[in-house]
Order: C-alpha cells, then structure tokens, then sequence
C-alpha cells in the first residue's frame, strides 16, 4: 500500500490566536477549531493528560493543512535554542507560493514576520526569503517571476 497524500504539518505554538492571525493574513482559511483531549489524545501523541486546541488551516486551493496545536497540558516544552536556525535537524520550515512576495511580507510583518535573511532571487524563476513567524517557525515564502 502507498501514501495517498500529505494530509496535513503540525505545528506546535505557544499562542493559538495569534498563530490563526499569522496564517490567516498569509491566505490560508480556518478550517475548523476544537479542543482535543481524552484518552484517545493520550494513546495518539503518547502523553497523560494531554488538554489542548487546534485549528486546522487549509489553503486555498485546498490541498495543503496546518494543524496548529496549542497545549494547555503537558505544557508545551520549548527547545532550545528558543528560535533554532535553518539547519537545525528536524522539521526545517513550511513554504508557501505566494503571488506578490512584498505585499505578502509587509502584512505579516504587523503579525511579527521577521526576515532570517533577505529576499533573494534564483535564477530569474524565483523570489525567495525565509521569515520568522509566531512560535518560532520558519515561513518560507516564494513568488515565481519567470
């Protein structure tokens, strides 16, 4: 048996609000909004008492989902370093096409969207950057050009 898809990325945050307003703002729509607790969220992830929420985030074109999960218990561990770099093993970062690279970049800046870096461009085909969102993860973003 093969994958049938990428269902969705789950992303851990501190703030759920202000993470469904980061990715909002970027284009994505909530899709739904629950809390997860119970004995099944415990068998799931492989903690006690796990009591939490998510908002599941989809994208437009509706192939692509976030799950945004902030838990009220355990609390959420904080690695350290607080905001890794790029080349920290594990996840590396979420990427999205977007069609105007600076518009998209100055309506997350007010959602605290920090550029690591600057925007590059590759090859004539693309305009690239990687940003800080909210909990620290790395937004890729990429309008194509060419």
């Amino acid at each position: 048996m093969a994958v049938q898809r990428l269902d969705n990325v789950g992303i851990v945050v501190d703030d759920l609000d202000e993470a469904v307003a980061f990715f909002t703002e970027l284009g994505l729509e909530v899709e739904g909004r629950a809390p997860i607790e119970g004995l099944f969220a415990d068998q799931t992830v492989g903690l006690d008492g796990v009591r939490s929420e998510i908002a599941m985030m989809r994208t437009p074109d509706g192939h692509g989902k976030l799950e945004l999960a902030a838990y009220r218990h355990p609390a959420a561990h904080r690695p350290e370093p607080q905001d890794p770099p790029p080349n920290t093993l594990g996840l590396h970062r979420v990427m999205f096409a977007v069609d105007d690279l600076d518009d998209t970049l100055a309506r997350l800046r007010p959602h605290g969207a920090e550029l690591l870096g600057e925007v590059a461009e590759y090859e004539g085909i693309y305009r690239l950057c990687y940003l800080r969102g909210p909990a620290g993860i790395i937004v890729a973003l990429a309008e194509q050009i060419g």
